[in-house]
């Protein structure tokens, strides 16, 4: 489990291609300080698993599933990205709740500058409207984040907002987005077991309406 918190951006050196898989290894001397062949470790909020480590960086593969639902499967060489340990038993959860699975890939389609905070807005796809509220948590690009923002209801396009301070600016890579980058999405996994719950209030299953009856 990871939570959002970004500890490092490293940088994509290689990217090895073998049919619907790839290898990639990433310059990152923080994150492996302490790492251990099996480790987990959020790239860009997408959970892979450390191969091999040195000093500088490391190496994990990525499978087909993973490189079609994330923006992993675009990085080239040069490429930064967000970088997150797994959180320790007993470790504080300073952002909220992420899993390290991206459920889609968004894109920026627009950027307001203020003087010392951004407002991004990306559009998302309309599949994960219902688990995103104003208020609630997100991940982008394996950064915890508070919607700020949400389109209405039936709106022909499904967009969320989100409100960066100088500290997220400068420390993750969504300080350096321009339109139409596109970033992994992680929804509030809470949201998801409450719409579970709820649809098998709505929908019972067949067996318990059987029970039901008698």
């Amino acid at each position: 489990m990871f939570t959002g918190i970004v500890e490092e951006i490293g940088t994509v050196s290689r990217v090895t291609v073998d049919g619907d898989t790839a290898v990639l290894r990433i310059e990152a001397p923080l994150v492996v300080s302490d790492a251990v062949h099996g480790a987990s470790i959020a790239v860009d909020g997408v959970c892979l698993t450390v191969v091999e480590h040195d000093a500088a960086g490391f190496t994990a593969d990525v499978m087909g599933e993973t490189l079609d639902r994330s923006t992993l499967g675009s990085r080239d060489p040069g490429s930064a990205v967000n970088l997150e340990r797994a959180m320790p038993a007993g470790g504080r959860l300073a952002g909220h709740i992420v899993q390290g699975h991206v459920d889609a890939v968004g894109t920026l389609i627009s950027r307001t500058e203020h003087e010392k905070w951004d407002v991004l807005r990306f559009a998302v796809p309309s599949s994960l409207a219902p688990y995103i509220v104003e208020k609630g948590s997100v991940t982008l690009s394996g950064v915890s984040l508070t919607v700020s923002g949400v389109s209405a209801p039936g709106a022909e396009q499904t967009w969320l907002e989100v409100s960066l301070i100088p500290t997220t600016l400068e420390l993750t890579t969504l300080g350096r987005l321009a339109v139409q980058d596109r970033v992994n999405i992680e929804v509030d996994v809470l949201a998801k077991y409450v719409e579970r719950a709820l649809a098998g209030l709505r929908h019972p299953s067949s067996t318990e309406q059987s029970g039901r009856e008698q």
